[in-house]
């Protein structure tokens, strides 16, 4: 195909809007340069995105997709959701088993969390054993049914490591974004969910006890 008729790749696109100049401004090979460049570029932005134990966004990241998400919510009236997510049980394992064990939970968690949800949501690890997910375009009752479905999924799967076989459960809570909000306060409201929900079960497991 002759040059200047090929499609320049999505990122190079960017970087010349960015320097303000056209494809037709450089040489094949001076083109070729620049895509190998913005592919690089992309490549260590999507990296410093990545949380470093687990196949997730860091926190950094989340917010901002986060933030993204609401502003959809404000300009197409769409429901969106987040959940934050409270691994149970993990210092009491990295007590017992050390933090490698602690470790293979945590990227277990990651990745089934990941595996789990639709290419448009988000999860991110939001510092220690806390996660987020955001899920795009759900109501509050549709992200409710699918807190409990990871929860059940958490609770029933099993983590292989060093020859031990660990299991941890989780707690979920469920905030659903109505507008645009600090995406802090909206994660501090997810988490008081949680609280609200684990404090709750405690209550009904002391209840059952008692009976």
């Amino acid at each position: 195909m002759p040059f200047g008729k090929s499609k320049s790749a999505p990122e190079t696109t960017r970087l010349l809007e960015e320097l303000g100049v056209s494809a037709r401004d450089f040489s094949k090979a001076g083109l070729a340069a620049l895509e190998r460049i913005a592919a690089e570029r992309d490549a260590l932005a999507a990296t410093a995105d990545r949380d470093a134990l687990t196949p997730t966004f860091n926190r950094r990241a989340f917010m901002r997709e986060l933030h993204r998400t609401m502003s959809e919510v404000e300009r197409y009236k769409t429901p969106a959701a987040v959940l934050f997510v409270d691994l149970d049980g993990l210092k009491a394992l990295n007590d017992q088993y050390g933090h490698a064990s602690g470790d293979a939970v945590l990227k277990h968690l990651g990745r089934l969390l990941s595996d789990s949800v639709r290419e448009s949501d988000v999860v991110g690890r939001l510092g220690g054993d806390e996660f987020g997910v955001i899920l795009n375009r759900a109501t509050a009752e549709e992200a409710r049914a699918k807190a409990q479905s990871l929860s059940e999924k958490i609770n029933a799967s099993t983590i292989i490591h060093a020859g031990v076989a660990h299991r941890v459960g989780a707690s979920f809570g469920v905030h659903a974004i109505l507008s645009v909000e600090d995406p802090e306060v909206a994660v501090a409201r997810a988490d008081e969910a949680m609280y609200a929900e684990k404090h709750a079960r405690k209550l009904q497991s002391q209840a059952f006890a008692a009976f």
